[in-house]
């Protein structure tokens, strides 16, 4: 177990996760500031969903090609610039081509990453090791709205805070072993649309977690305000639905490796639909603060248990290619959910948000009943 490694390539992971976390909020707010309304600001949020689909499709041949570190690096300078860019072009339009930009080359950094620790870890600690990953991940996406609101919305240091994290992040991957190897071929729709025949239920839990974590960084804050809340309250609500995420994944990992995975698994999605329920009934009451953690904790159970599940078959240019359709998926989820929930908000009802992850996990049980439905094919 290569222990240095692990911790650089999720360092290096968990700065992407900061950067996200305090930019993704302001751009949000910015917009609502602007004058834009809720569908102009899911369109926004779903533009990196493009870059994911683009990145997905180029993650196994430019990492045959760079190699996995280097393809890494590369990419989180990229990310980098594209923040900058955020900050010094303000429009509406630019913001749209750069957030498609940071899209593509950060999902890269999170195929090649996830990838790279599913490779390294040891089955009898992947359900705990893989969960850290999460944990830390959501951690430190809790941490960018805290961070912001620090910093205040009114001035673009969180982008600049972005930039910081994403210039010196790939100096932690200098001279790191273990990455898996890839080959010079490309991932395309009618690959992942076998992937998804083979893995329904994983497939479908990866999009809809993909489309949950669009749109609690984006359109979170935005219905909180619509709410009544304060900016202030709505970034501590985002942060708390985070929290739950975090604190609740090393206890859900641990449990992965004692118990059925599967049952766990099916545990979350039913805990998911229920709390995405129990929103509107308790938005305005001291109850909905434990029920952002509940709501957050069962949709980030979803993803762990996903890639806990997919590390146990794939290995190198296989779970490289699986991890690209994961970050597929993810870009369909983010695509499709922030426009959905986006348009709901404004035209149809303004607990459109979790009403819509509400129908998504009902979604998930009914698939998850089946028998055999988590058994991994080869």
């Amino acid at each position: 177990m290569r222990w240095g490694t692990y911790f650089a390539v999720l360092s290096a992971v968990l700065s992407v996760g900061l950067a996200l976390g305090v930019s993704m909020p302001l751009v949000s707010l910015r917009l609502e500031g602007w004058g834009y309304g809720s569908f102009a600001i899911g369109v926004m949020a779903s533009m990196p969903a493009i870059g994911v689909l683009a990145g997905a499709g180029l993650a196994s041949r430019l990492a045959a090609r760079f190699g996995t570190p280097g393809l890494m690096r590369l990419c989180l300078w990229g990310g980098a610039l594209s923040l900058g860019l955020l900050a010094l072009l303000p429009s509406y339009v630019v913001w749209l081509a750069l957030r498609l930009v940071i899209g593509m080359v950060l999902t890269i950094v999170f195929i090649l990453g996830e990838s790279w620790i599913n490779q390294i870890v040891v089955e009898q600690w992947r359900g705990r090791l893989v969960a850290l990953y999460g944990s830390s991940y959501a951690l430190s996406q809790l941490c960018g709205p805290l961070l912001l609101g620090v910093l205040g919305t009114d001035h673009d240091y969180g982008f600049w805070v972005g930039v910081g994290l994403l210039v010196v992040s790939p100096l932690l991957l200098l001279g790191r072993s273990g990455a898996p190897s890839a080959e010079a071929c490309g991932v395309t729709l009618l690959d992942l649309a076998g992937f998804c025949r083979r893995l329904p239920v994983i497939a479908w839990a990866i999009a809809l977690f993909a489309a949950f974590e669009a749109m609690i960084l984006t359109l979170l804050p935005v219905y909180c305000l619509q709410q009544g809340f304060t900016a202030q309250v709505a970034l501590f609500m985002v942060s708390t639905v985070v929290v739950g995420d975090a604190l609740l994944q090393l206890p859900i990992g641990a449990l992965a490796d004692r118990m059925s995975r599967r049952t766990l698994f099916f545990g979350c999605a039913v805990a998911l639909m229920l709390s995405s329920l129990a929103i509107p009934l308790l938005i305005e009451t001291l109850a909905i603060w434990p029920l952002w953690v509940i709501f957050g904790a069962s949709a980030g159970g979803l993803f762990t248990l996903s890639l806990v599940l997919i590390g146990e078959r794939y290995r190198d240019d296989a779970l490289v290619r699986a991890n690209a359709h994961v970050a597929q998926l993810w870009g369909i989820g983010c695509l499709i959910g922030p426009v959905l929930a986006g348009a709901g908000s404004q035209w149809v009802s303004g607990h459109a948000l979790p009403l819509l992850m509400a129908a998504g996990a009902f979604g998930l049980v009914l698939l998850a009943r089946k028998p055999h439905a988590l058994e991994l094919p080869a």
